[in-house]
C-alpha cells in the first residue's frame, strides 16, 4: 500500500503574528470563544433599554453554559477563563462581568474551598440559581480585611447567624438585583465563635428566588453606573441563619465539632485564601482590556482606510490613514496592543509556574502590576482608536462607546490600579541594587539605538533612576514617621513601578520575537518592539541623558528613529490588525468596520431611492 503524504502549508504571517498574541496553542484555547461569539445569540442587538440589554446578557450566559461541556471544567481552567473575558469583552461587557462571576469568583472559589463530592453544585451548573461574590462593602475597599459583616457561630442551632451592624458594612457592588433569576452569593464574613474572631471566612448562602429577597436577606439597587448595565445593588442580612455547611472549607481541626481556633498569622492567612480567586481575577481583566484594545484598534485600522477625505489641489480623495497625523497615532497603539497582550501573557505564566513559596509573590506581583498596567493602557488605545474614528464611533451601533466606559470598571474591578502599584512599590522600594543584571551602561558609547538589547538596558535604567529617587526620599524622612516616609517616597516609587512594567513588556516582546523563525513575522515584531521601547525611552530621555545612560545625539536621534518605525508599521497595519483574528461576523455589526458604513444610514424613503418614474 502506497502513502501520500500532504506537505503542510507553512504559517503565514498573519498566523505566526496571532500566536504571539494569543500563544502558540491559540486554536485550542481561543477558537470556542471566537465561535461562540459568531453566532446569532452573540451578535449585536439593535438599541434597548438598560433593562432589556441586561436581560440579554444572563440569557447569553445561559446560552454561553449549555455550550459549554462542562462549568466546572470552566471554573478550573484559568486559561479559558482568561480566554473568555478576552472574546466576550468587546461583544458584551456586562454578559463579561456576570459570566466572571459566575465562574471564576463563584464557582471556581466553591471548587477551590471544598473536596470534590462534597457540596452539591448542580443547580450552579445548570444555572438554575447564579452565582454572585460579595466581599467588598461600602466602607471597606481595598481594605476589605477590616470588613464588619459578622457571621456568629450558634451552638445550639449548630450553624451561623449573618448579620449587618451598620450601613458602612452592607455589600457594595454584588450583582444580587432580580435580573436573571435566582441567586445564591459567596458572603466574605467574619467569623466570630465563643466571643472570639477568627477572621475572614466564606459562606454560601442563598439571596433570592425568581423574584424576590429571601428571608434575611436585604436587596436595593444602586444608582445607574457608566458603561454597559449590570444589577450592581447594595445587600445586607438581618440575623440570617445558615447551617454550619454553609462555611466553606471548614476543614480545619475541630471545625467539624463547632471548635474554632485562631493562632498568629492565621486571620490574615485566611482571609487571602477567602480571596484566592481574585489573582486569576486580575488575569481575566488584563485578558479583557487586551482584548477590548485589539477589537477598537481593529475597527479603527479598517475605517481608516475606507474613509475617504479630499487630497491636495486637484488630487483624488485619500484614506484619512495616508495621513501621519492619523496612522501615527494607531502605528503607536498597535505597538502598545502586541505589548499589552506579550505582558499578559508573561504574567499568565509566571503566575501557573510560580507555584512554590519563593516565586508565588514575585508571580503575583507581576499579575498585579500588569493588571492595573494593562487597563490602564487599554484605556488610552481605546480612547485613541474612539478619535480615530470621529463622530461615528459616538454611536452606540458603532460599538466603542461601551468600550470606552467598560475599561474603567476593569481599572476598578480586582483590585483598584493605585492601590496595585502601590503594594507592588512598598515590596520593591527596599529590594536590593539596580535591576539591570549587569548594573548601570556608563561606557561613553553605550550603544545603538537601533538595538533593542541596548533599547532593554535603558528601559532598564529608567526603573532603577525611579527606584533610587524613591529611596533617597525615604532615607530623609524619620523612620519613625512611616506615613511620612510614605508620602515621600512614593511619588518617583509608583513611576518605578510603571517602569518595571515597561520593562517587563519589552522583555516579552524580545522573547516573543527571538522564538520566531528568520521571516517577516520576525521583521514585523522586531519593528513594533523598538517604536514600543523608542517611545518609552525618548519620554524618560532627560533623565537617561543626566544618569549617562544616553549622549546628547542620541537624544536629538530619538524623534527621527521612532518616525521611521512609525512608517514601518503604519505601512503593515492592516496585515497586523488582522492578526488579532477577530471574527467577520463581529466585524460586521460594526458598521464603520466595513467600506459600506454608510449603508448602516440608508434611508428606503429617501429621495436617493426614489424610483425614476416618482421623480420630477
Amino acid at each position: 500500500m502506497t502513502v501520500t503524504l500532504a506537505d503542510t502549508a507553512p504559517p503565514s504571517t498573519a498566523e505566526q503574528l496571532t500566536g504571539v498574541l494569543l500563544g502558540p496553542e491559540f486554536r485550542r484555547e481561543h477558537g470556542f470563544w471566537q465561535r461562540l461569539i459568531s453566532t446569532e445569540p452573540f451578535r449585536r442587538p439593535a438599541g434597548g433599554t438598560a433593562d432589556e440589554r441586561l436581560e440579554l446578557a444572563y440569557e447569553r450566559l445561559r446560552i454561553l453554559n449549555r455550550s459549554l461541556d462542562s462549568g466546572a471544567r470552566l471554573a478550573s481552567d484559568p486559561r479559558a477563563l482568561d480566554a473568555l473575558h478576552a472574546w466576550l469583552g468587546p461583544v458584551d461587557p456586562a454578559l463579561t462581568t456576570v459570566a466572571g462571576i459566575h465562574y471564576n469568583l463563584f464557582l471556581g472559589s466553591l471548587l477551590d474551598h471544598d473536596c470534590v463530592g462534597r457540596r452539591d453544585l448542580s443547580d450552579y451548573l445548570a444555572m438554575r440559581r447564579i452565582g454572585t461574590f460579595l466581599c467588598t462593602e461600602v466602607a471597606h475597599g481595598n481594605n476589605a480585611a477590616a470588613m464588619e459583616t459578622t457571621a456568629t457561630y450558634d451552638r445550639e442551632r449548630d450553624g451561623f447567624v449573618l448579620h449587618t451592624p451598620n450601613a458602612g458594612a452592607q455589600k457594595f457592588m454584588p450583582n444580587t438585583g432580580p435580573a436573571g433569576g435566582a441567586k445564591s452569593g459567596l458572603v466574605a464574613a467574619r467569623l466570630v465563635a465563643d466571643g472570639g474572631d477568627h477572621g475572614v471566612r466564606l459562606f454560601l448562602v442563598p439571596l433570592t428566588d425568581d423574584v424576590r429577597p429571601l428571608p434575611g436577606v436585604r436587596v436595593r439597587q444602586l444608582p445607574a453606573r457608566m458603561g454597559s448595565p449590570v444589577d450592581h445593588c447594595l445587600t445586607s442580612f438581618d440575623r440570617l441563619f445558615v447551617g454550619r455547611d454553609a462555611l466553606l472549607g471548614s476543614g480545619e481541626p475541630g471545625e467539624d465539632q463547632g471548635e474554632f481556633r485562631t493562632g498568629p498569622g492565621d486571620r490574615r492567612r485566611r482571609f487571602l485564601t477567602s480571596i484566592s480567586r481574585v489573582t486569576p481575577g486580575r488575569i481575566s481583566m488584563s485578558a479583557c482590556a487586551a482584548g477590548s484594545a485589539r477589537a477598537t484598534l481593529a475597527v479603527a485600522v479598517r475605517y481608516g482606510g475606507h474613509r475617504l477625505i479630499s487630497g491636495t489641489r486637484g488630487a483624488p480623495p485619500v484614506p484619512v490613514n495616508a495621513h501621519r497625523t492619523h496612522h501615527g497615532p494607531l502605528a503607536s497603539a498597535m505597538a502598545m496592543v502586541f505589548a499589552m497582550s506579550l505582558l499578559y501573557r508573561r504574567a499568565q505564566e509566571r503566575w501557573e509556574a510560580g507555584t512554590d513559596e519563593e516565586g508565588r509573590p514575585d508571580a503575583a506581583r507581576l499579575v498585579d502590576v500588569a493588571k492595573a498596567w494593562i487597563t490602564w493602557r487599554a484605556r488610552e488605545v481605546i480612547v485613541e482608536s474612539r478619535e480615530r474614528c470621529g463622530a461615528q464611533a459616538l454611536l452606540e451601533n458603532n460599538g466603542m462607546t461601551e468600550l470606552v466606559t467598560g475599561v474603567e470598571g476593569a481599572i476598578t474591578a480586582e483590585g483598584d490600579n493605585i492601590a496595585l502599584y502601590a503594594k507592588a512599590a512598598a515590596d520593591m522600594l527596599f529590594a536590593a541594587g539596580p535591576c539591570a543584571e549587569d548594573g548601570p551602561d556608563l561606557d561613553p558609547h553605550p550603544g545603538d539605538l537601533a538595538d533593542p538589547r541596548f533599547l532593554g538596558r535603558l528601559l532598564a535604567g529608567v526603573q532603577d533612576i525611579w527606584f533610587a529617587r524613591a529611596r533617597e526620599r525615604a532615607q530623609r524622612t524619620s523612620a519613625a514617621d512611616t506615613l511620612g516616609r510614605w508620602n515621600a517616597a512614593s511619588g518617583p516609587a509608583l513611576r518605578g513601578v510603571e517602569a518595571y512594567a515597561y520593562r517587563q513588556a519589552a522583555e516579552a516582546y524580545a522573547d516573543a520575537r527571538a522564538a520566531l523563525p528568520e521571516g517577516a513575522a520576525r521583521e514585523r515584531l522586531g519593528e513594533l518592539e523598538r517604536l514600543f521601547a523608542v517611545e518609552w525611552v525618548a519620554r524618560n530621555s532627560g533623565d537617561l541623558l543626566a544618569a549617562g545612560f544616553l549622549r546628547s545625539d542620541q537624544v536629538d536621534a530619538l524623534a527621527e528613529s521612532r518616525e521611521e518605525l512609525i512608517g514601518a508599521v503604519a505601512t503593515h497595519a492592516r496585515d497586523l490588525a488582522d492578526s488579532f483574528a477577530l471574527p467577520e461576523e463581529l466585524l460586521a455589526d460594526w458598521p464603520i468596520a466595513g467600506p459600506g458604513y454608510a449603508d448602516a444610514y440608508d434611508d428606503p424613503a429617501g429621495p436617493w431611492n426614489a424610483s425614476p418614474a416618482g421623480a420630477r
